[in-house]
């Protein structure tokens, strides 16, 4: 294999800048871009062996590496043999910084989802995240310049747009008048009447605007897929997080966007393990997953980042923490079975991905017939469920 190749790791914003990365370079360009994650130490690992394993597969190409990863663990990225060169974090979408023939004219690919990346950096200071040391304080895109993002993607056809960021929730702040993130989203859909589908990443849910609430609850547009950085189930330690939302906060929210909107999904960020978690404190953490309910659930256990200052707590056995982080898989994985299981027999809109597989308006993944044209939207009654795969 040769020409220009960007593999990214970690989450959907990486997604979206390394697809701008590759508009950046020519096709015939001998490189490899590593769009790395460091948000926990597994996937500093990750990271490794991505690099490990594009070394072996293309030796002779020039192998770079960005993304949080490049800025956070540069010293021991830089060691490595395999890597030729670190671009930071905050370079990645400058063409200067890749030092390699650029395309003539930079167009989106076509892909079925656009990931358009509305906002970078953090301006928080969870006291487990290492992700504002490698991409810095808030950012946010203007209105305008979203805008024309997506109106080149929806140009190549894409029927779904996804809005991404760090902290997806602080658009805005960081603009004149600092408008909230329903203003944008409000914008979006009233541009592109065409627009068939705007799906939201991981929000905050303490910081949905009352505009931004009423759509998800109203806008048949808006996808009732609902993604929360929640983290975890107890009052105390989202304290000792310095998160900016109660338990009650989120149950709230979901029970009024429920009562407006019964079809909506919840997915939500879970940590276990956190330092000074009880046994108590992670019976909240299980019991948080049934009572919202969460059918799309991210769990990571716990691992000290470096300069946090949830590094320099009490620390829960690393055995524990796997076992708590499974046994709350294990909870996600019975809530989604009850979910999907509801979901056979009624029609859901899915949109045909590569894989022979799509995604239904509430992020279910359903199986489609052989041959059907990807990045068109199918109406599809599931009769049975295979491997967490409606069919």
């Amino acid at each position: 294999m040769s020409g220009a190749e960007v593999i990214s790791l970690g989450c959907r914003l990486n997604i979206a800048e390394s697809e701008r990365i590759r508009t950046l370079m020519a096709d015939d360009a001998d490189v490899v871009v590593i769009n790395s994650c460091a948000v926990t130490t597994e996937a500093v690992r990750q990271t490794r062996q991505a690099i490990r394993k594009a070394r072996r597969a293309r030796p002779d190409a020039r192998l770079l590496v960005t993304g949080c990863a490049a800025d956070i663990e540069r010293d021991q990225l830089s060691t490595m043999p395999e890597v030729d060169g670190l671009v930071p974090n905050t370079q990645k979408l400058d063409a200067r910084a890749w030092n390699v023939p650029e395309r003539a004219e930079a167009a989106p690919p076509t892909h079925t989802r656009a990931f358009i990346a509305v906002q970078n950096g953090c301006d928080h200071a969870c006291t487990f995240c290492v992700i504002p040391q490698g991409r810095g304080p808030s950012r946010s895109l203007t209105v305008a310049q979203v805008l024309r993002e997506i109106d080149r993607h929806l140009a190549k056809g894409a029927p779904e747009v996804v809005l991404t960021g760090v902290d997806v929730t602080s658009w805005g702040h960081d603009l004149p008048g600092a408008p909230a993130l329903g203003e944008l989203v409000s914008a979006v859909l009233d541009k592109f009447p065409e627009l068939q589908r705007l799906r939201m990443s991981s929000l905050d849910g303490v910081e949905i605007d009352p505009v931004l609430e009423e759509l998800f609850a109203s806008e048949m547009r808006m996808m009732p897929h609902l993604h929360l950085s929640m983290q975890h189930g107890s009052d105390l330690i989202l304290k000792r997080m310095k998160r900016r939302h109660s338990r009650a906060d989120a149950v709230e929210l979901v029970q009024r966007l429920h009562e407006r909107r019964p079809e909506l999904a919840v997915g939500a960020d879970i940590i276990a393990g956190f330092p000074t978690e009880t046994e108590q404190h992670h019976a909240d953490n299980l019991s948080i997953i049934g009572e919202l309910p969460i059918v799309h659930g991210h769990i990571f256990p716990y691992s000290p980042r470096p300069n946090t200052p949830a590094a320099r707590m009490p620390q829960v056995d690393r055995q524990v923490v796997k076992a708590r982080a499974a046994e709350l898989r294990a909870a996600v994985s019975r809530t989604r079975d009850s979910w999907l299981a509801s979901l056979v027999g009624k029609p859901l809109k899915v949109l045909a991905e590569k894989d022979g597989a799509g995604y239904a308006e509430n992020f279910a993944r359903v199986a489609l017939p052989e041959g059907t044209p990807v990045g068109t939207i199918q109406t599809i009654t599931p009769t049975a469920i295979e491997q967490g795969l409606l069919t």
